[in-house]
């Protein structure tokens, strides 16, 4: 039974060994149709029966390797590596029963395919016992345990793809709501930025208005400064004639008073 799934390097090794053993077994009792000889036959069935009991313990080692990678491959890869793993324990049975036909022929006593097997084995190894030490009851039993097995794997996996889908969609509305955010923040951050560069035009206007008005007060303060100098300086030395007179506050002419006082009886 071929695997649709490639195979990892270790499995693919057991794999090999396995098959080549079937093909040993098969050539092995096509051999022993022609043997006549009753001592060569058992010698023959005897190696067999060795070729079966390491074929057993490949199969075992498959089933160690196999768990092993249960979470590297996918449901399906593991399933058709399990089917494969069900099919050469089958191949192997019917090895066993043939086995077991030419050795109630030969009338030698039967001799256990599988001596070492106790109870102590871990009990994840039962499902590797082959048919012949199994009852038709308990084939149909391991049948059904192993196909409920599958059906709680298959439900397990929905669950986790219907889980996976809900936390993809509520990440991607997630995201959604997020990037719309991000577009509003980006338009207020514009705004914001427009506002400063307004305020800042403002600001520099406002500087130079009061720049200039401070410029235009100096001016008119230096303005009444001298002014008030020249009025100063005029009150307290009228005989200066090198400050000009500013219209509208000359003093008077003092030739008149001079007139008036000379010549009091000017008009008699």
């Amino acid at each position: 039974m071929a695997s649709d799934y490639p195979m990892s390097p270790e499995l693919e090794q057991i794999d090999g060994e396995i098959q080549d053993i079937f093909r040993a077994l098969q050539h092995g009792f096509q051999k022993l149709d022609k043997i006549r000889d009753t001592n060569r036959q058992a010698r023959e069935l005897e190696e067999l029966t060795g070729k079966m009991r390491e074929c057993k313990r490949l199969i075992k080692e498959f089933d160690r390797v196999l768990k092993e990678e249960e979470g590297k491959v996918s449901t399906d890869a593991h399933k058709q590596l399990n089917d494969k793993k069900q099919f050469m324990i089958k191949e192997l049975n019917s090895y066993v029963t043939l086995r077991k036909t030419y050795q109630s022929s030969l009338g030698n006593k039967r001799v256990e395919l599988f001596e070492g097997a106790g109870p102590s084995e871990p009990a994840a190894e039962d499902h590797a016992q082959l048919a012949s030490e199994m009852s038709n009851q308990e084939l149909v039993d391991t049948g059904r345990k192993k196909m409920d097995e599958t059906d709680q794997a298959i439900e397990r996996s929905k669950q986790v793809v219907v889980q996976t889908l809900e936390v993809g969609t509520q990440t991607a509305s997630n995201l959604k709501g997020q990037t719309e955010q991000m577009g509003r923040i980006v338009n207020e951050l514009d705004t914001i930025n427009f506002s400063i560069k307004k305020a800042t035009q403002m600001v520099k206007e406002i500087g130079r208005q009061v720049a200039t008005d401070k410029c235009i007060m100096a001016l008119l303060f230096l303005i009444v400064v001298g002014v008030i100098a020249i009025i100063v300086v005029k009150i307290v030395s009228p005989s200066n004639k090198s400050i000009r007179d500013i219209p509208g506050l000359a003093p008077p002419a003092q030739t008149n008073r001079r007139l008036l006082s000379t010549d009091p009886f000017m008009g008699f």
